[in-house]
């Protein structure tokens, strides 16, 4: 057991093999949920945009709790943080899903 845990096994022994098999079947095999490690979109995206409007998405936890005008002021720091430009938010739509619930925000603006 003491080779085992310091790796005093020499290489292209079976011994070794079989460790390093092992680690390999942990990294590849594990699955993501163990250790939360889940990819996680942007929270802010850019999406196509029509007739020189920009539309954005925004998640809703980064304007949870604020009123409508501080929403608004709050969605415009954002984007400016977000591009680099200065942006104008005309108007924010919630967007709900089936249950009621937001989902995230649809930004309307200008430059």
């Amino acid at each position: 057991m003491r080779k085992f845990i310091f790796w005093e096994y020499p290489r292209a022994s079976w011994q070794y093999d079989l460790m390093v098999g092992l680690i390999l079947a942990f990294v590849f095999l594990t699955p993501r949920e163990w250790f939360r490690d889940q990819p996680r979109a942007s929270n802010i995206v850019m999406l196509p945009a029509e007739r020189g409007s920009t539309h954005f998405w925004i998640e809703p936890d980064l304007l949870a709790g604020l009123d409508e005008a501080r929403r608004l002021e709050r969605a415009n720091q954002l984007l400016k943080n977000r591009t680099g430009k200065q942006h104008r938010v005309t108007r924010l739509e919630p967007i709900f899903d089936s249950e009621q619930d937001i989902r995230g925000y649809m930004a309307y603006a200008t430059e």
